[in-house]
């Protein structure tokens, strides 16, 4: 008997998808506004629902497996070598990014794509920034319990980084924790399996009210600027993820975005790192990714590592310093580099953060924060854009830094040999 090859999950969410764009478009056209209140009222709570599943299973995901693969690394050392390697990974990729949007950005004012606006009746209330010494106070919980119930997600994995240090300190007598953090983390894996397995609904569900609303916004308003972002957002993936991967990683660029799809999909449609996460977890496990490193670099990627946010600040940022008549000095993008890779720190894996991220660039370089009104329209389309590319990042990370790892253990077993 012949067995049906079954269909990837990439292609079922690919279809979600489109039916999602599809009927959203239908929707879009309906008169009166009534097929918006029903993508709105009706598609969109269904879509809520998922993204609630999706939350749900990521803080005891996160709590565990970064636990988990602390505890399987057997050594407090090595963990510290990967944490240093992923982080100076980040931040590089970060700096890149926000360079090559302030180049995009510089070409498209030069050749007149953007122009100085009329800013008179613009406002827009500035979210509480934070300094530099409150964020990094707030990474380390002072209840255990608190950061798990808000999915404080630096929080929960100080936390989950913390309880596997313990077990490993405590040796024999630690055991028992091992093997509980162990059972836990494969039964939330298995629940995280059974979620995704509904997520070609959820993406159709949740990119139709983002189509029926922002369809006619989005060929009218900033399509300038909306389309140098995504120019951008795909020259970072093909320039930088392609040839760190394929240089450090030893993958090939094009197995490694078809691996990556369902977690590129459905960042798109939902707009969270944090909610792209599982799926995450699974793309990069079945590229080769060790477990015990994806389990520690997604998460913490999914919190600091903003490569599309950043490309997002910096081509706003000059958009809305032209739009002010402002002409931003050599000084002024060198801040905005800083401020923007700095900022990525600390800032939510959720819908929208890039928006607290943007106030603090352009309160660096002293530009108004009433130009963020300019944008916020969109910011939805926006955003879907620059989270796939922040996940696919963390994805890269997590393929080299374990690429390295196992290079570096053959070194090692070559010596001993």
């Amino acid at each position: 008997m012949i067995s049906k090859k079954k269909l990837p999950l990439a292609f079922w969410i690919f279809i979600g998808l489109a039916v999602g764009v599809v009927a959203g478009l239908i929707l879009m056209n309906v008169p009166d506004g009534a097929g918006i209140d029903v993508a709105k009222n009706y598609i969109k709570p269904w879509g809520d629902i998922f993204l609630n599943l999706l939350k749900f299973v990521v803080v005891p995901i996160v709590l565990f497996s970064i636990a988990s693969g602390v505890i399987s690394m057997k050594d407090i050392s090595k963990v510290g070598a990967i944490g240093g390697k992923t982080v100076v990974y980040y931040m590089c990729t970060t700096a890149f990014a926000v360079v090559l949007a302030l180049i995009l950005a510089n070409v498209a004012t030069s050749v007149g794509l953007f122009h100085t606006l009329d800013t008179t009746d613009l406002s827009y209330t500035p979210p509480e920034g934070q300094s530099i010494m409150t964020v990094i106070v707030n990474i380390f919980p002072s209840n255990a319990v608190k950061p798990l119930v808000d999915a404080t997600m630096l929080q929960v994995i100080v936390i989950s980084l913390f309880l596997g240090f313990g077990i490993l300190l405590a040796g024999e007598k630690g055991l028992v924790a091992a093997q509980i953090v162990d059972s836990f983390n494969e039964v939330f894996m298995k629940i995280m399996d059974l979620i995704i397995k509904l997520s070609p609904i959820g993406v159709a569900c949740l990119i139709c009210p983002v189509v029926a609303e922002n369809g006619p916004m989005i060929l009218r308003d900033l399509v300038a600027v909306l389309a140098l972002a995504y120019v951008g957002y795909i020259l970072h993936a093909l320039i930088v993820y392609s040839s760190t991967v394929k240089l450090l990683g030893g993958v090939s660029p094009l197995e490694f975005f078809k691996g990556m799809a369902p977690a590129m999909m459905m960042a798109f449609s939902s707009a969270s790192s944090v909610g792209a996460l599982p799926f995450n977890l699974e793309c990069t496990e079945r590229l080769g990714a060790r477990r015990e490193v994806a389990s520690f670099v997604l998460p913490l990627g999914a919190t600091i590592n903003m490569d599309g946010t950043a490309i997002y600040q910096g081509v706003c940022a000059v958009f809305i310093a032209t739009a002010y008549g402002v002409s931003l000095s050599l000084g002024d993008m060198v801040t905005i580099v800083l401020t923007a890779t700095l900022a990525s720190i600390g800032t939510a894996g959720v819908p929208g953060a890039g928006m607290v991220m943007l106030a603090m660039v352009l309160q660096s370089v002293g530009l108004p924060i009433e130009g963020i009104a300019l944008v916020a329209g969109i910011d939805r389309v926006f955003d879907m854009g620059r989270t796939t590319v922040n996940i696919t990042g963390d994805a890269a990370c997590a393929l080299i830094v374990s690429k390295m790892e196992d290079r570096k253990e053959a070194r090692t077993r070559a010596v001993r040999g």
